[in-house]
Formats: C-alpha cells, sequence, structure tokens
C-alpha cells in the first residue's frame, strides 16, 4: 500500500513539471557512477514510461547539453551564493577554491561540461558558459578595478581549471579536501608573489 502510494505520488510531481528535473537527476547519478546511459536507461532510473524522456530531450545529446546547462549554473551558484562577487585578493583565491572543489565533488558532470566543444547553436549551453566568463570579469574589476579584465580573467581561469584537472586526472593528489584547498590558495598566492612591486 505504501509503495501504490509513493508511486502515485511520483507520477502526480511528474504531472505538475518535476519530470524533467526527475530525468536529470537520475543521469546525473548514472554519470556520476560510471554508468553509459541512454534516454531508455535513463526513463528505467526515473521509474518513468520509455517515452516520458522525449518529451523533453530529442536524444541523448540533449540530455547530455542539458546536464551541462545545469552543471554551468550550479558552479556559478558555487562560486557566486546569491550573485555576491568577491571584493578582495583573499575571497577571488576562495572562488577559485570553490571552483576546485566542484570539480572534484561532481568529476563525471565537469568533465561533460568542459570535455565537448560548446555547440554555438546550443543557445542554453552557450549561455550558461558564458555567465561564468561574465561573472568572473565582474568580480575582478571589483578586486582590480584598474586592470584589463578579459586576459586577466582568462589567466586565472586556466589556472583554477588546470589545477581542477590535475586534480582529476591524479597529476596531484586529492587526499582531502582541506589539502586540495591548501594547495590552490598556494599556488594563486605564489603567481600572486611574482606581480612586480611599487617603488617605495
Amino acid at each position: 500500500m505504501h509503495e501504490e502510494r509513493s508511486a502515485a505520488a511520483t507520477r502526480d510531481a511528474y504531472h505538475h513539471g518535476d519530470l524533467r528535473t526527475a530525468l536529470l537527476d537520475a543521469a546525473t547519478g548514472m554519470l556520476e557512477a560510471g554508468e553509459p546511459f541512454s534516454l531508455r536507461a535513463v526513463a528505467r532510473r526515473a521509474n518513468v514510461s520509455q517515452s516520458a524522456p522525449y518529451r523533453h530531450f530529442a536524444d541523448r545529446d540533449a540530455l547530455e547539453s542539458a546536464l551541462a546547462v545545469r552543471g554551468f549554473r550550479d558552479l556559478r551558484e558555487r562560486l557566486s551564493p546569491g550573485g555576491r562577487l568577491a571584493t578582495t585578493e583573499a575571497e577571488l583565491t576562495e572562488f577559485a577554491v570553490a571552483y576546485v572543489g566542484f570539480a572534484l565533488e561532481h568529476r563525471a558532470v565537469f568533465r561533460l561540461m568542459f570535455g565537448q566543444e560548446c555547440d554555438k547553436r546550443d543557445d542554453d549551453r552557450v549561455l550558461a558558459a558564458g555567465a561564468l566568463h561574465v561573472l568572473l570579469e565582474d568580480t575582478l574589476r571589483q578586486v582590480y578595478p584598474d586592470a584589463d579584465p578579459a586576459p586577466l580573467a582568462t589567466a586565472l581561469w586556466a589556472l583554477a581549471h588546470g589545477l581542477a584537472f590535475l586534480h582529476l586526472d591524479g597529476k596531484l593528489a586529492a587526499d582531502s579536501p582541506d589539502a586540495v584547498a591548501d594547495r590552490v590558495r598556494g599556488s594563486f598566492a605564489a603567481v600572486r608573489a611574482l606581480a612586480p612591486t611599487e617603488s617605495a
């Protein structure tokens, strides 16, 4: 009886617009578990009909694109909760710590987000990825108001992104979140120390 009520509640939730979220959650779980998935497999994982995914996704590529879009949006919120921007170098460093932390916590999704060339025809994915660049440039304007934010954003993103993949690929040990965070902070401090100091 309890199972029947749960199944009915699930069906009711889908009827109220949660089907897409349920499918994305199911696909994310399979992706992070290393399970190859198709729309049919995702439907089984979400406990919905085989045809249900096609209400939202034309094919597997469309589903993967949607997963990437959600990943970009989740990462943006992780970096800038509620839209808050870093205003100091210390906060900017924590921006990088959060970036690498997200990559290690969501390994498969992160690889999906950046492992494929962005399709210029996919407006949602292009916009979601672009929003990260805008966020970083806006942040840098706050921290370094006299600097050109575009090349600086590229340089700092390259450093954070490189550190993320060095950890993901096992080139740098990811023994604990604290150890990874300390390594990211140390890397940014080392780069910052190379900046010329003003003459007294």
